[in-house]
């Protein structure tokens, strides 16, 4: 798990050109402005998700965690707190799902504060929560998710 502010994403280059791109993508456009939905970057390889969110009290959150996908998860406006939890520390709550490309798990782990202008990484081992209130306060986030393939 990896969370920074798109000012310092030129030092993550050497995860990878896919990771690289969706960090470009991400500082490249105002996704505070962009339409809610899916794009395309690169096919089915890189795509966005631009989404307007309304955090949620951390029991309502289920941790998660992708084989197919890492998540660049970006919030453009707002803040949430996001979770992390290595997966092999956690309990298989649903098994994984090869379609949807997810496994639901229970279990504790680290939460983060995550701000507008700063970005989250999650590789396949990393279980996460995104989309948690500061402090159980529901409140509007503006994110964009950028789907990398493995």
């Amino acid at each position: 798990m990896i969370l920074d502010t798109l000012d310092n994403a030129a030092r993550y280059s050497g995860l990878g050109e896919r990771v690289a791109t969706a960090l470009k993508y991400l500082k490249d456009n105002d996704c505070t402005k962009l339409p809610v939905g899916k794009f395309p970057i690169q096919g089915d390889q890189i795509y966005a998700l631009v989404q307007d969110n309304t955090t949620k009290t951390r029991d309502q959150a289920v941790w998660e965690a992708h084989r197919k996908y890492i998540d660049v998860q970006f919030v453009a406006a707002g803040v949430e707190e996001m979770g992390y939890a290595n997966i092999h520390t956690l309990t298989v709550k649903k098994p994984y799902d090869e379609l949807a490309d997810f496994a639901l798990f229970d279990g504790r782990g680290s939460f983060v504060t995550v701000p507008a202008g700063s970005f989250t990484i999650f590789f396949p081992e990393d279980g996460h929560i995104p989309g948690s209130a500061i402090d159980g306060q529901p409140a509007a986030v503006r994110k964009v998710v950028v789907k990398v393939a493995v």
